[in-house]
């Protein structure tokens, strides 16, 4: 089911699927895709959670602003939930995801029960701005091409890359978004570096999993590790995968999913 939310003289999109009765709250990362036009492929990937949850794939605003922050995308998921009549939902939020996840549990921890992050920070470092910085730059200047190239050998394993990089070249000829696709993408990749949640994440009181890649070329896979440091919550870090881990690891849903219903 596609559910749209009015705001602020534009929308927000959210996509639900599961057969469970609680609720479980996604928060995406950075991307071109649109959750609602990627609800056959989400409802795919995550149908392990729709066992035990209700799941809902929260997208940010359809029309983003210049300046627009991840505190900003925090307040939007939070009054998107309010609508949903959603509150004490198990979140996932992966890469910017997990950015916003953090700022929504210290703002509305009444929203939160339980909260994954999936190769996420808390605070921009040198790797991340030189990644976002660099797809903002293709971006401007309308090179989609190489900014998919980038972000494939950013994000996976050189085992992937080994196995299924003869289909790169074709997937960046594909991506050509529209102008005002173009223009969100790179308002939402500046928001990446207002990130500044560390400073306040022992105001997050529920129960936290940390899950990151020791391979991470994109956030680090020390940001995660300094996330779960700050929080001395539990920490699962994968050897060998990179950004992309919660694709590649075919276990990485199903530690959500337990950590989720403990």
């Amino acid at each position: 089911m596609v559910h749209t939310i009015q705001k602020d003289g534009t929308s927000i999109d959210c996509v639900s699927f599961g057969r469970g009765s609680r609720p479980l709250v996604m928060l995406p990362g950075l991307s071109f895709q649109r959750v609602k036009g990627a609800a056959p492929a989400l409802r795919y990937m995550y149908r392990e959670f729709g066992k035990s949850h209700r799941v809902y794939v929260i997208d940010k605003k359809n029309e983003v602003p210049e300046g627009y922050t991840v505190r900003d995308m925090a307040d939007d998921t939070a009054y998107a939930m309010e609508r949903l009549g959603l509150s004490g939902a198990d979140v996932f939020g992966v890469s910017q995801g997990g950015m916003i996840a953090q700022y929504l549990a210290i703002y509305y921890p009444k929203l939160v029960r339980r909260l994954a992050l999936g190769v996420t920070a808390a605070r921009v470092n040198p790797v991340m701005e030189e990644a976002v910085n660099g797809w903002i730059r293709m971006a401007g200047a309308g090179d989609y091409g190489a900014i998919v190239r980038d972000m494939l050998l950013r994000m996976y394993s050189g085992q992937y890359i080994k196995r299924y990089g003869w289909l790169f070249p074709a997937v960046s000829r594909l991506t050509r978004p529209k102008e005002r696709d173009a223009l969100r993408f790179i308002n939402l990749a500046r928001a990446c570096l207002t990130c500044s949640s560390y400073p306040e994440l022992d105001r997050i009181k529920c129960p936290v999993l940390v899950l990151g890649g020791m391979e991470d070329k994109v956030l680090t896979g020390e940001a995660s590790r300094e996330i779960a440091g700050a929080l001395g919550c539990e920490l699962y870090m994968y050897e060998g995968l990179g950004h992309a881990a919660y694709e590649e690891a075919k276990d990485f849903n199903s530690r959500i999913s337990r950590f989720f219903n403990e």
